[in-house]
């Protein structure tokens, strides 16, 4: 039967996205899998895979079709984490499509793929 496995971005640099991804959403590095151009991303309670990473010449898309949600509770939980993720070497983006109350905010990581911080309280964006 057919499965859902799980998400993989294309970085231009292995080691630093493995750092910041797993200091990011708290993933830890396996083994599995493993190359100079792949690293499988697990929860760290050993729930299972979680997120891979391959390297890739592939340019950055200003607006990707699909990106990574990440999720928080309450907009003061969004501001610390976008404060946490930006110390960690995330980016802000110059996103020029947020609706007039918008519940998420665009950042890049270090490779410059865009991803979201969103705040489930406000959401859906533009309510």
């Amino acid at each position: 039967m057919l499965r859902l496995g799980f998400p993989v971005i294309g970085v231009s640099d292995l080691p630093r996205a493995v750092r910041f991804w797993t200091a990011a959403v708290n993933l830890v590095a396996s083994d599995e899998w493993a190359s100079d151009g792949w690293r499988t991303l697990v929860h760290a309670d050993g729930s299972g895979r979680a997120l891979g990473l391959m390297t890739s010449e592939s340019p950055i898309e200003p607006y990707p079709r699909i990106h990574l949600d990440l999720v928080v509770d309450t907009a003061a939980e969004q501001t610390a984490e976008v404060l946490r993720l930006k110390e960690l070497g995330a980016t802000d983006v110059g996103w020029d499509r947020y609706p007039p109350k918008p519940d998420f905010v665009v950042l890049a990581d270090p490779d410059g793929n865009r991803f979201c911080v969103v705040d489930l309280s406000n959401a859906p964006s533009g309510s």
